[in-house]
């Protein structure tokens, strides 16, 4: 299956000049959406997962269903002030300013087998400021998987220190 045909371009959105690939169309679609997952699952089941990590909000989308399939934990990272608990935060940049994402300060103890998850790849500054937090919390990082990689932002350059795979491409 082609799952790039399901992804749809956006000109001028959010602001112009920028191409949104707007993965929706795969979403609705229960056999795009079951080979992602499959395929994405199929990547990282060797990896003896603990955990699987996605970013708020579009990586929670596969992260979980990717987590399940792999028999591992779910651990949300959330923006700012989201999340109930005690936190820890990382910082990011985006081309407009800092973000930041948290996730629970408890969520796996140290030796915790990590998968990195999120929908696109283009800085790597989500996936990095993901990786910093679980590197905090004293896991370990064995992917970075993602559904869309652009790579024309060389994320896999700000990643180059972890395994990374995306299930489409952009050049």
């Amino acid at each position: 299956m082609n799952l790039r045909s399901y992804v749809r371009d956006i000109p001028d959105f959010p602001s112009p000049g920028i191409l949104f690939r707007d993965i929706t169309p795969l979403l609705l679609d229960p056999r795009a959406l079951d080979a992602s997952i499959s395929r994405l699952i199929r990547y990282a089941r060797d990896m003896e997962v603990d955990y699987v990590v996605a970013a708020e909000a579009r990586g929670f989308i596969l992260g979980g269903a990717l987590a399940r399939g792999l028999r591992a934990g779910f651990v949300p990272a959330r923006k700012r002030g989201k999340l109930p608990h005690e936190t820890v935060s990382a910082e990011y940049a985006l081309e407009y300013g800092i973000d930041a994402l948290e996730m629970h300060a408890d969520a796996f103890a140290g030796g915790a087998r990590v998968l990195i998850h999120d929908d696109l790849l283009a800085t790597g500054g989500t996936a990095r400021a993901l990786a910093e937090l679980v590197g905090r919390l004293g896991g370990e990082v064995l992917a970075c998987l993602f559904l869309v990689e652009l790579r024309s932002f060389e994320g896999r350059l700000a990643l180059s220190q972890y395994k990374v795979h995306s299930l489409i491409q952009y050049d």
